[in-house]
Protein backbone atom coordinates (compact mmCIF):
# COMPACT_ATOMS: atom_id res chain seq x y z
CA UNK A 1 0.00 0.00 0.00
CA UNK A 2 1.46 3.52 -0.98
CA UNK A 3 3.04 6.10 1.83
CA UNK A 4 0.37 8.86 1.83
CA UNK A 5 1.23 11.69 0.27
CA UNK A 6 2.58 14.44 2.98
CA UNK A 7 1.76 17.28 0.37
CA UNK A 8 -1.28 16.08 0.50
CA UNK A 9 -1.82 15.49 4.36
CA UNK A 10 -0.32 19.03 4.99
CA UNK A 11 -3.14 20.49 2.48
CA UNK A 12 -5.79 18.59 4.19
CA UNK A 13 -4.74 20.12 7.24
CA UNK A 14 -4.82 23.80 6.12
CA UNK A 15 -8.04 22.98 4.47
CA UNK A 16 -8.92 22.49 8.61
CA UNK A 17 -8.19 25.36 9.73
CA UNK A 18 -10.04 27.26 6.42
CA UNK A 19 -13.34 25.33 7.55
CA UNK A 20 -12.74 26.72 10.92
CA UNK A 21 -13.19 30.70 9.72
CA UNK A 22 -15.75 29.50 7.40
CA UNK A 23 -18.69 31.28 9.49
CA UNK A 24 -19.37 34.73 10.20
CA UNK A 25 -20.04 34.37 14.28
CA UNK A 26 -16.21 32.08 14.19
CA UNK A 27 -14.58 35.44 12.93
CA UNK A 28 -16.55 37.43 15.14
CA UNK A 29 -15.47 35.64 18.11
CA UNK A 30 -11.78 36.03 16.36
CA UNK A 31 -12.27 39.46 16.81
CA UNK A 32 -13.94 39.60 20.39
CA UNK A 33 -10.06 37.12 21.26
CA UNK A 34 -7.68 39.38 19.60
CA UNK A 35 -8.58 42.35 22.40
CA UNK A 36 -8.09 39.68 24.96
CA UNK A 37 -8.16 36.54 26.85
CA UNK A 38 -12.33 36.08 27.82
CA UNK A 39 -14.17 33.31 29.83
CA UNK A 40 -17.47 31.55 27.36
CA UNK A 41 -20.08 33.70 29.03
CA UNK A 42 -18.43 37.01 27.98
CA UNK A 43 -17.70 35.92 24.39
CA UNK A 44 -21.36 35.19 24.34
CA UNK A 45 -22.51 38.87 25.86
CA UNK A 46 -19.86 40.61 23.80
CA UNK A 47 -20.56 39.34 20.31
CA UNK A 48 -24.47 38.61 21.22
CA UNK A 49 -24.58 34.95 20.24
CA UNK A 50 -26.37 32.07 22.47
CA UNK A 51 -24.12 30.32 25.07
CA UNK A 52 -24.51 27.19 23.62
CA UNK A 53 -23.69 28.57 20.19
CA UNK A 54 -20.64 29.81 21.00
CA UNK A 55 -19.57 27.18 22.89
CA UNK A 56 -19.76 25.29 19.84
CA UNK A 57 -17.97 27.83 17.08
CA UNK A 58 -15.44 27.74 19.71
CA UNK A 59 -14.82 24.02 19.98
CA UNK A 60 -14.59 24.06 16.12
CA UNK A 61 -11.66 27.02 16.26
CA UNK A 62 -10.02 25.22 19.03
CA UNK A 63 -9.97 21.76 17.18
CA UNK A 64 -8.39 23.15 14.21
CA UNK A 65 -5.66 25.10 15.96
CA UNK A 66 -6.78 28.51 16.09
CA UNK A 67 -7.46 28.94 20.27
CA UNK A 68 -6.22 27.47 23.23
CA UNK A 69 -8.42 27.25 26.45
CA UNK A 70 -7.46 26.80 29.98
CA UNK A 71 -10.19 26.17 33.15
CA UNK A 72 -11.15 28.03 35.92
CA UNK A 73 -13.39 26.29 38.32
CA UNK A 74 -16.54 25.99 36.68
CA UNK A 75 -15.41 28.59 33.88
CA UNK A 76 -13.60 28.08 31.22
CA UNK A 77 -11.21 30.93 28.81
CA UNK A 78 -10.24 30.98 25.77
CA UNK A 79 -7.62 32.85 24.05
CA UNK A 80 -5.58 32.97 20.56
CA UNK A 81 -3.76 30.02 19.78
CA UNK A 82 -1.11 32.02 17.61
CA UNK A 83 -0.04 35.63 17.58
CA UNK A 84 -0.21 35.15 14.00
CA UNK A 85 -4.13 34.75 13.50
CA UNK A 86 -5.10 38.25 13.24
CA UNK A 87 -2.82 38.68 10.30
CA UNK A 88 -4.48 35.44 8.95
CA UNK A 89 -8.07 37.33 9.55
CA UNK A 90 -6.91 40.52 8.27
CA UNK A 91 -5.42 39.09 4.91
CA UNK A 92 -8.49 37.62 4.35
CA UNK A 93 -10.29 40.68 4.93
CA UNK A 94 -7.72 42.33 2.41
CA UNK A 95 -8.51 39.50 -0.31
CA UNK A 96 -12.33 40.40 -0.38
CA UNK A 97 -12.18 44.20 0.06
CA UNK A 98 -10.50 43.61 -3.41
CA UNK A 99 -11.73 40.92 -5.27
CA UNK A 100 -15.81 40.56 -4.00
CA UNK A 101 -17.32 43.53 -5.11
CA UNK A 102 -20.19 43.16 -3.01
CA UNK A 103 -17.28 43.87 0.66
CA UNK A 104 -16.03 47.11 -1.05
CA UNK A 105 -19.85 48.31 -1.61
CA UNK A 106 -20.20 48.07 1.89
CA UNK A 107 -17.19 48.94 3.20
CA UNK A 108 -17.30 52.33 0.81
CA UNK A 109 -20.47 52.78 1.52
CA UNK A 110 -20.47 52.03 5.49
CA UNK A 111 -17.19 52.71 6.36
CA UNK A 112 -15.21 55.23 4.04
CA UNK A 113 -18.19 57.90 3.20
CA UNK A 114 -18.55 58.37 7.17
CA UNK A 115 -14.84 59.91 7.63
CA UNK A 116 -13.52 61.65 4.27
CA UNK A 117 -9.93 62.11 6.16
CA UNK A 118 -7.29 60.03 5.60
CA UNK A 119 -7.14 57.93 8.87
CA UNK A 120 -3.55 57.46 10.60
CA UNK A 121 -1.15 54.94 9.87
CA UNK A 122 0.55 52.71 12.78
CA UNK A 123 3.83 54.06 11.61
CA UNK A 124 2.73 57.36 11.77
CA UNK A 125 0.47 57.15 15.00
CA UNK A 126 4.05 55.44 16.28
CA UNK A 127 5.71 59.38 15.45
CA UNK A 128 2.97 61.72 16.34
CA UNK A 129 2.37 59.60 19.86
CA UNK A 130 6.19 59.73 20.67
CA UNK A 131 6.37 63.32 19.79
CA UNK A 132 3.87 64.43 21.85
CA UNK A 133 1.71 65.57 18.61
CA UNK A 134 -1.24 63.41 19.44
CA UNK A 135 -2.96 61.99 22.32
CA UNK A 136 -4.37 58.67 21.82
CA UNK A 137 -7.66 57.49 22.91
CA UNK A 138 -9.27 53.90 23.17
CA UNK A 139 -12.51 53.74 23.44
CA UNK A 140 -13.08 49.95 23.65
CA UNK A 141 -14.56 48.56 26.80
CA UNK A 142 -12.44 48.64 29.93
CA UNK A 143 -12.24 45.19 30.14
CA UNK A 144 -10.38 45.33 27.12
CA UNK A 145 -8.29 48.07 27.50
CA UNK A 146 -7.13 46.25 30.39
CA UNK A 147 -6.09 43.07 28.94
CA UNK A 148 -3.93 45.23 26.32
CA UNK A 149 -3.56 48.61 25.08
CA UNK A 150 -1.47 50.88 22.50
CA UNK A 151 1.18 51.76 25.11
CA UNK A 152 -0.08 55.10 26.47
CA UNK A 153 -3.19 55.44 25.60
CA UNK A 154 -5.91 56.64 27.82
CA UNK A 155 -9.26 54.69 28.16
CA UNK A 156 -12.13 56.72 26.95
CA UNK A 157 -15.32 54.54 26.28
CA UNK A 158 -17.47 56.31 23.42
CA UNK A 159 -19.93 56.52 26.09
CA UNK A 160 -17.64 58.33 28.41
CA UNK A 161 -16.61 60.95 25.66
CA UNK A 162 -18.37 63.46 27.19
CA UNK A 163 -17.10 63.64 31.05
CA UNK A 164 -13.66 63.59 28.94
CA UNK A 165 -13.61 66.05 26.78
CA UNK A 166 -12.34 69.48 29.11
CA UNK A 167 -9.40 67.11 29.95
CA UNK A 168 -8.52 66.41 25.85
CA UNK A 169 -5.89 69.34 24.79
CA UNK A 170 -7.54 70.85 21.85
CA UNK A 171 -3.63 71.76 20.77
CA UNK A 172 -3.04 68.74 20.14
CA UNK A 173 -4.38 65.67 17.27
CA UNK A 174 -7.08 62.82 19.22
CA UNK A 175 -6.11 59.82 17.45
CA UNK A 176 -9.04 57.08 18.59
CA UNK A 177 -8.99 53.60 17.89
CA UNK A 178 -11.20 50.44 18.85
CA UNK A 179 -11.36 46.78 18.07
CA UNK A 180 -10.34 46.54 14.00
CA UNK A 181 -11.29 48.55 10.65
CA UNK A 182 -15.04 46.96 10.72
CA UNK A 183 -15.50 48.67 14.54
CA UNK A 184 -17.69 51.84 14.77
CA UNK A 185 -16.67 52.77 17.80
CA UNK A 186 -13.64 55.03 16.65
CA UNK A 187 -15.94 56.18 13.64
CA UNK A 188 -18.21 57.56 16.33
CA UNK A 189 -15.58 58.97 18.73
CA UNK A 190 -13.93 60.64 15.88
CA UNK A 191 -17.52 62.49 14.56
CA UNK A 192 -17.92 63.08 18.30
CA UNK A 193 -14.56 65.20 18.81
CA UNK A 194 -15.16 67.26 15.47
CA UNK A 195 -18.74 68.21 16.33
CA UNK A 196 -16.70 69.77 19.68
CA UNK A 197 -14.02 71.28 17.61
CA UNK A 198 -11.60 68.68 18.33
CA UNK A 199 -8.40 67.26 15.48
CA UNK A 200 -9.09 64.10 15.40
CA UNK A 201 -8.88 60.94 13.16
CA UNK A 202 -9.05 57.22 14.05
CA UNK A 203 -6.39 54.50 13.84
CA UNK A 204 -6.49 52.79 10.40
CA UNK A 205 -7.10 49.48 11.72
CA UNK A 206 -7.82 48.72 15.65
CA UNK A 207 -5.54 46.97 18.59
CA UNK A 208 -5.29 43.78 16.82
CA UNK A 209 -3.56 45.04 14.17
CA UNK A 210 -1.19 47.38 15.88
CA UNK A 211 -0.34 44.16 18.49
CA UNK A 212 0.05 41.92 15.51
CA UNK A 213 3.29 44.40 14.20
CA UNK A 214 4.75 44.11 17.35
CA UNK A 215 4.14 48.01 18.06
CA UNK A 216 4.45 49.01 21.84
CA UNK A 217 1.26 47.49 23.86
CA UNK A 218 0.64 47.68 27.77
CA UNK A 219 -1.41 45.95 29.72
CA UNK A 220 -3.18 47.00 33.08
CA UNK A 221 -3.76 43.06 34.36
Amino acid sequence: MPEPDPKRQILSLLARVGKGLAHSSRLELLEALAQGERSVDALARACGIPMANTSHHLLVLKECGLLASRREGLQVFYRLADDEVPALVATLRRVAERQLAEVERIVRENFRSRDALQPVRREELLKLARGGEAVVIDVRPADEYAAGHIAGAINVPVESLPRWLRQLPKGREVVAYCRGPYCMLAFDAVDKLRRKGYRARRLEDGFPEWQASRLPVDRAR
